[in-house]
């Protein structure tokens, strides 16, 4: 049987992995996370996906990995993970009372081939208090995603609706990455 291996210290993607019954591993890939600001946002997610998978596929050749990557997009500014806490109160305000799209990026690395893709997910926040936003801040949920928010935990009182792929808002777009497991060949039950 060939290895699975999620590229990725988050523990959400572990954890939406996970809930496709699937035996893997987690090996973590450290990457330089910057990136040329004339791409588009689905050309930057993908290029990040595809560098942390190479890391780790590079030693495992005989394995399956999954790399994966996720941004937030507003105002055709990208919003990573922020800095510090006045960092994620800036893009929480920014967020606020509007619409932002969350771009998820996979990359699979096999032996039988690679798939590359993303989803794109629209995301509408309540307008939120100053109040809100310290409250949120000082949880210290933020810091660690990217657009200052997970969707999953305390961040979900944030959000009005959504269109798209929420299992992608969260870091993994699980039924496209099963797909192309299956068509890549790993042997799923």
């Amino acid at each position: 049987m060939q290895n699975l291996i999620l590229a990725s210290s988050s523990p959400r993607r572990k954890e939406l992995l996970e809930n496709l019954r699937l035996t893997f591993t987690v090996s973590c890939s450290e990457v330089d996370e910057s990136f040329d600001p004339t791409l588009s946002p689905e050309d930057v997610v993908m290029d990040l996906a595809e560098r942390k998978a190479q890391v780790i596929f590079k030693v495992n050749p005989d394995s399956f990995v999954i790399g994966s990557d996720t941004i937030v997009v507003v105002d055709q500014q990208v919003l990573g993970k922020p800095t510090d806490e006045a960092d994620a109160m800036g893009m929480l305000e920014k967020l606020s009372g509007r619409k932002h799209d969350v771009y998820t990026g996979v990359s699979i690395l096999s032996p039988n081939g690679i798939a590359c893709f993303y989803e794109k997910t629209e995301v509408w926040f309540w307008e939120l208090t100053d109040e809100e936003i310290k409250s949120y801040v000082q949880s210290g949920e933020p810091l660690d995603k990217a657009g200052a928010y997970g969707i999953q935990q305390l961040g979900s009182m944030l959000v009005k609706k959504i269109n798209g792929d929420y299992f992608a808002v969260v870091g993994l777009p699980v039924a496209k990455t099963y797909r192309e497991l299956k068509r890549l060949g790993y042997p799923l039950s």
